[in-house]
């Protein structure tokens, strides 16, 4: 097999021979990845709605799949936060935060985002980020930020999130909460803020998000942070807070049994249209309208148990041992005299049928799995292939667009060379083989590669060494991650994704040209409105980034042209110059002349004519005319015989050898000479100049078919 062969399939192959020094260098950019991968993968997991777990699968085969069929070495792929919130908001809809089923849609996401990316990068179909326009990503960018810092509050409180599809309204829930922030999580949130900016200052060398992660897990473990217990809703000495319990519960073994309604209904429908809608038409108004009533009967109870977790935390009380060694809770301020209690605050945390969990500190990330990801086929739900769908593809391009931005920034300093269709081939890759091992999404990262080839990766075994590193975790390690505040997993997120934040580039936009910000800004707000979905975001940009450019391709900017005080040509509506010639005008037209804006062309001419009277000529700049199609070819041979009715001649100058090529197979010369076509302005001015304000009769226009090539003068 050829070598070139070879190292197509297998482009890890260039890696080797490995040298001493590669391989010591990779070994160190490795381990260093590796100890800022894990807390990270962890935070991320939880913004995903996934347990912490999960987020070390994603960075163990997806890691080492995506380095071995990769474009660039230093790319490192792993979890990251555009894409964890974005999971959560495509999932959340259709199975309960952190249920069985949540987690097989995130899996099955993962693959179909997989193999969107590996068709896209055999198709080498990589430009079809060009549709997102730098606006676009910056304001979407910017709102994501936002989001995914903002959805991370309420952790540093230790309050309940509730979330439905309006995020500002959820948002300002947590906000409401405020007066019952957890003074001890603050504070561990606190203490992570100032030790990853003191390491990052004064002890750069040392991964500030590791240091932070094990300090403040020994402190956690040595204060004893987290204080749970679960009792049965009968230890609740309180006959109200019991009712809201109660009603928590039944509710949410009602939600549970309209989702499996509404997913069966959805499958029936689905099934029904697949054979021939046409003849089950009023079986699916009926199902359809059945669905409806459904889903506004689950929003409802979804709306209501969101109000009574929130009612449930904020009720406070205190702890005591009954005589036979039971735990019982009494509301603070109501405990009997003759009952001694422990003085700490308690909260009711979660209802799980008649049993009560109560929290009397802060939340840690518990118990962790031990033990690799085994190999299982992801479980596919047909009936929600379709819902999942437009999520996939926002995610499998927004995916590919950051590792590609990443991958070239490093590639500047690396002076290596980037494939994107081979990136795209490798995160394919990547996703597809780790949901068979239970990996949500997962995409390049900057933080990491930025790491990685600040400490000298050379080639991708980095990111090997770095998996290994996660698998040595996972196998022998969790047990020392149970009592990680997860305020500190929620600031590590924050200080990750508001670093993203970047203002200046939308103010940038605004000086160069002001549509363009605009419709950054309008992604900016609506991403922000549209949240959780923030696929409805940069979709909605996308569209009006495609709308603005076809309303530039219809209308280019046209204009008389003038003479100012260098002799320079200009425009008369920008600069304050009149047209240059008495009975002739000078018309520049900047765009291409296709069947789009044929019409706009036919419309300045006329409207040029109508504002010179007394012109007997028109001399068309085409030096910006790049091409002309059938339409464009059919309406400029229109306004020549228009024109030429009413006595004006139309002349074009400094025409593109391939339009001047396209108007000579048209016949144009049928209608226009060799006079008609000059190679240069300066000619064409001198020509005109001579030819129509000299006081000189017009002579008629020949109409015989001209030379293969136009004047020189």
């Amino acid at each position: 097999m050829p070598a070139n062969l070879l190292t197509t399939l297998f482009p890890f192959l260039r890696w080797f021979p490995l040298s001493g020094d590669k391989l010591r260098s990779d070994l160190i950019a490795g381990i260093t990845v590796a100890l800022v991968l894990v807390p990270q993968s962890m935070a991320y997991a939880q913004l995903a709605g996934l347990p912490v777990v999960y987020g070390l699968y994603a960075s163990f085969m997806p890691v080492i799949v995506a380095s071995l069929w990769g474009s660039l070495p230093q790319l490192h792929t792993g979890p990251v936060a555009m894409l964890s919130l974005m999971s959560a908001a495509a999932v959340l809809p259709l199975a309960a935060l952190g249920s069985e089923d949540f987690i097989v849609l995130s899996v099955m996401l993962a693959l179909m985002v997989g193999v969107l990316r590996l068709v896209l990068g055999l198709l080498r179909m990589g430009i079809l980020v060009n549709f997102l326009s730098s606006p676009v990503i910056v304001g979407f960018t910017n709102a994501a930020a936002l989001i995914i810092g903002l959805s991370q509050l309420s952790k540093l409180l230790n309050v309940p999130f509730p979330r439905t599809d309006n995020f500002a309204a959820d948002l300002w829930n947590v906000v409401a909460q405020l007066p019952e922030t957890h003074l001890p999580t603050l504070l561990f949130a606190i203490a992570t803020f100032g030790i990853i900016i003191g390491a990052r200052r004064y002890i750069p060398k040392v991964p500030g998000v590791l240091l932070a992660v094990v300090l403040t897990t020994l402190v956690s473990w040595a204060i004893g942070f987290e204080r749970n217990a679960t009792v049965p809703l009968a230890a609740i000495q309180d006959q109200e807070a019991r009712e809201l319990a109660q009603d928590y519960a039944t509710t949410a073994r009602a939600i549970d049994s309209l989702g499996s309604t509404t997913s069966r209904l959805n499958q029936e429908i689905r099934a029904l249209k697949a054979e021939d809608g046409s003849e089950h038409f009023a079986e699916l108004a009926l199902l359809e309208a059945d669905l409806r009533v459904l889903n506004r009967e689950l929003d409802q109870r979804k709306r209501a148990n969101n109000e009574r977790q929130v009612s449930l935390h904020n009720l406070h009380f205190e702890h005591a041992v009954t005589p036979d060694g039971g735990d019982t809770f009494y509301p603070r301020d109501e405990v009997p005299a003759n009952v001694e209690a422990d003085g700490h605050t308690w909260r009711i945390s979660q209802v799980a049928g008649d049993e009560v969990k109560m929290m009397g500190g802060g939340a840690v990330v518990g118990a962790i799995p031990a033990g690799l990801p085994s190999f299982q086929v992801p479980e596919l739900r047909m009936d929600l292939f379709w819902t999942l769908l437009p999520s996939a593809l926002v995610m499998a391009l927004i995916g590919f667009m950051e590792a590609t931005s990443i991958s070239k920034a490093i590639a500047a300093q690396t002076k290596e060379r980037v494939d994107t269709s081979k990136e795209l081939v490798g995160q394919g890759l990547a996703n597809i083989v780790g949901s068979f091992f239970s990996s949500y999404t997962v995409s390049g990262s900057f933080s990491r590669s930025a790491v990685a080839a600040k400490n000298g990766a050379k080639t991708g075994m980095f990111a090997i060494f770095s998996a290994v590193g996660v698998m040595l975790v996972l196998l022998f390690l969790t047990p020392l991650l149970y009592h990680l505040p997860q305020a500190v997993l929620a600031v590590i997120v924050m200080m990750a994704v508001f670093g993203l934040i970047n203002v200046r580039s939308l103010v940038r936009a605004w000086q160069i040209e002001r549509q363009e910000a605009v419709v950054g800004v309008l992604t900016f707000v609506a991403t922000l409105a549209m949240a959780p979905q923030l696929a409805n975001g940069i979709l909605l940009g996308a569209g009006l980034a495609i709308v603005l450019f076809m309303v530039r391709t219809m209308k280019p900017r046209t204009d008389i042209l003038g003479l100012d005080a260098d002799g320079r040509l200009a425009g008369v509506s920008m600069n304050d110059v009149a047209p240059i010639g008495q009975h002739y005008i000078v018309v520049r037209f900047d765009g291409s002349l296709n069947f789009v804006n044929a019409s706009r062309f036919e419309d300045v001419l006329l409207e040029a004519r109508a504002e010179n009277p007394q012109a007997r000529a028109v001399l068309v700049d085409g030096s910006s005319i790049n091409d002309v199609d059938v339409t464009g070819e059919e309406r400029l041979r229109d306004v020549i015989e228009t024109f030429r009715d009413n006595g004006v001649e139309i002349y074009f100058s400094s025409l593109k050898a391939q339009v001047y090529e396209t108007l000579r197979r048209g016949k144009m010369f049928h209608l226009l000479d060799e006079t008609h076509f000059i190679r240069t302005k300066d000619r064409a001015l001198k020509f005109m100049d001579e030819t129509f304000d000299s006081g000189k009769p017009l002579e008629p226009a020949r109409t015989a078919v001209g030379p293969s090539t136009p004047i020189l003068g």
